[in-house]
């Protein structure tokens, strides 16, 4: 086995534990910690994929900033553990029913589309992943919805600004 596939496998065990701390830890904190620590395995991993510039945006837009803001959320709602009562509360049920039928979707689609998945990733993935190329694309084939994306995000902003002055007057 190659040395890429064995970091690989590590590295996707890493994310899986971590992802599954996240949603079972009592404390909101360390979920987002451990939620932290998934998006950095989720980073090598695109490392190991020769996607450069997807490990660098993940770790500084969503290890960073994003979960910087959820903590920040967090604190400011001051949120307790809460008890789980699997029994008695039938949302719980339908929540693990609707988590075990997606999961079921996933393993059937792995387990009957292994013949058409793609064996390896595309040889030109060094090229592609780098940040110049993205900015290339981004800017001459997408150039009109990067800029119409870039307007519905500063929309948004103006208008969570102008909702949160309202709030304080």
């Amino acid at each position: 086995m190659m040395l890429s596939a064995v970091a690989f496998y590590v590295l996707s065990a890493g994310a899986i534990i971590c992802a599954l701390l996240t949603i079972t830890r009592k404390s909101a904190v360390v979920s987002a910690l451990m939620l932290v620590l998934t998006f950095c395995f989720l980073a090598a991993i695109y490392l190991t994929l020769s996607a450069q510039f997807l490990a660098v945006v993940q770790v500084a837009v969503y290890a960073g900033a994003i979960m910087v803001l959820v903590l920040f959320v967090i604190m400011l709602l001051n949120l307790e553990s809460e008890e789980i009562q699997l029994g008695r509360n039938w949302k719980g049920m339908v929540s693990i029913l609707a988590a075990l039928g997606v999961l079921a979707q996933i393993l059937g689609m792995i387990f009957l589309t292994g013949d058409r998945l793609p064996k390896t990733i595309s040889p030109n993935a060094a090229m592609l992943g780098t940040t110049e190329a993205i900015g290339r694309t981004l800017y001459t084939g997408y150039s009109f919805p990067f800029e119409m994306a870039s307007l519905i995000l500063i929309s948004a902003a103006v208008g969570a600004i102008i909702l949160a002055k309202k709030r304080l007057t």
